[in-house]
């Protein structure tokens, strides 16, 4: 990030986090649900670092993203609890996706996530462009 200025990545995060959330749309399609939960994450997570470098915060891990996400707009009232609650349980269930052997989401858990997805990616666009 040293050579671009904020405005580039934060603009940058958000053309990563839409890109994201359309890729997701396919996987759904095509019934790759644990793939979809991964992509799920990682869009909210691309949408989260450019509204923590709008605000001037650096985090180097995923956790300190969701931490920083969590103390600076959901316990302050500017994103809604269950639009964190909801980053929350991605971030978990990326995990377990990624991670654990013999792990499969099915349908109903992944399209129950999809709209808070895209729910929370808008939310975030809104407070960038205050």
């Amino acid at each position: 990030m040293s050579d671009f200025k904020p405005d580039d990545y934060i603009k940058y995060r958000l053309q990563r986090a839409n890109e994201t959330i359309s890729e997701t749309k396919i996987l759904i399609d095509n019934k790759l649900w644990n793939t979809a939960i991964n992509r799920m994450y990682y869009a909210c997570f691309y949408a989260v670092g450019a509204l923590l470098v709008k605000h001037g915060v650096e985090t180097s891990s995923h956790s300190g993203s969701r931490q920083k996400f969590g103390q600076l707009f959901i316990h302050t009232g500017l994103i809604s609890k269950d639009l964190g609650k909801h980053y929350s349980e991605l971030f978990e269930k990326r995990q377990k996706g990624d991670y654990n052997d013999f792990f499969d989401f099915d349908e109903e858990t992944v399209l129950r996530l999809y709209q808070p997805s895209l729910d929370l990616i808008k939310e975030i666009e809104k407070q960038i462009i205050k």
